[in-house]
């Protein structure tokens, strides 16, 4: 990579189910492409158009919430804008491509774009996602090269884990995302599922038998795998703040190697998916 080269010739493109903070955004010009969710026939684009407290009142009110992917053209146009402002490339962060088909329309636009565009499944969602989004712009801002950036992605990924407590497996259920915790709706009435990220997929980790007990055990898993070295953790939530900000207040006094703890809602396109109540965990070690 030459020595004169600036770190605004790369471009950094990610889609809205990292669930960045805005001034993480704002700060490394990330552009945050939408997802859609669907109440009924009224389609909105995800942290445009629709907040997390639309789409929890929309499932508890039994109604009709489906998701979709970005079009190709939305990544077309990002990467466009992108050039036109001068980047001479794009790394562009995703959803895992066994929940969405939003890494393959990103690919799909890459394959036209006025330059080159390097597209990564991160295999995770949320804050998971956000941690490999946030390695690729301190590599930008380090005046790394385009591979150089997607490769500080793909190392942060393969670190990060994302542990989640649901209070019902109906809402995975009905948007066909449930994967090989499938095996636990039988049962779903008697336990609280403790569900985990694995190979691009939501699997099975836990079963628990009572809310307080699944999230006192969260807590101990996220402790656990934070271990002694230095990581960033988050805490999702889905219309369950009460228990978010204890659980992080918690985690902030037992994790010792703890440099940044955020807590921030899930966005709509998550939110239909595992439903209100959700409470998550992301460690990502540095």
């Amino acid at each position: 990579m030459p020595a004169d080269r600036a770190p605004a010739d790369l471009a950094l493109v990610t889609d809205s189910t990292a669930y960045l903070p805005q001034p993480a955004v704002d700060r490394h010009g990330i552009t945050v492409v939408p997802l859609s969710v669907a109440v009924g026939d009224e389609v909105r684009a995800e942290g445009v158009e629709i907040s997390p407290k639309d789409v929890a009142e929309a499932l508890r009110g039994k109604h009709r919430v489906t998701t979709s992917r970005p079009s190709p053209e939305s990544f077309a146009a990002a990467y466009r804008a992108a050039a036109e402002g001068g980047a001479r490339g794009v790394v562009s962060v995703h959803i895992s491509g066994e929940l969405s088909g939003t890494a393959e329309a990103a690919r799909l636009a890459a394959a036209e774009a006025p330059v080159p565009v390097r597209v990564v499944d991160s295999r995770l969602v949320g804050m998971a996602l956000g941690y490999g989004v946030l390695a690729a712009a301190e590599a930008i801002a380090a005046g790394e090269g385009l591979d150089e950036a997607a490769a500080a992605v793909a190392r942060r990924t393969a670190m990060t884990s994302g542990f989640f407590y649901v209070d019902t497996l109906e809402y995975l259920r009905r948007g066909g995302r449930i994967g090989a915790a499938r095996a636990l709706l039988g049962s779903a009435l008697a336990v609280k599922p403790l569900l985990h990220l694995d190979g691009g997929r939501i699997e099975p980790l836990e079963k628990v038998r009572t809310a307080s007990r699944a999230i006192a055990r969260l807590e101990e898993i996220a402790v656990e795998r934070a271990g002694e070295r230095e990581v960033d953790i988050a805490v999702h939530h889905l219309a369950a703040e009460d228990r978010a900000e204890p659980l992080a207040e918690r985690l902030r006094g037992r994790v010792p190697g703890l440099r940044d703890l955020y807590v921030g809602e899930v966005g709509a396109v998550i939110g239909a998916h595992v439903g209100p109540g959700l409470l998550a965990v992301v460690v990502s070690p540095r």
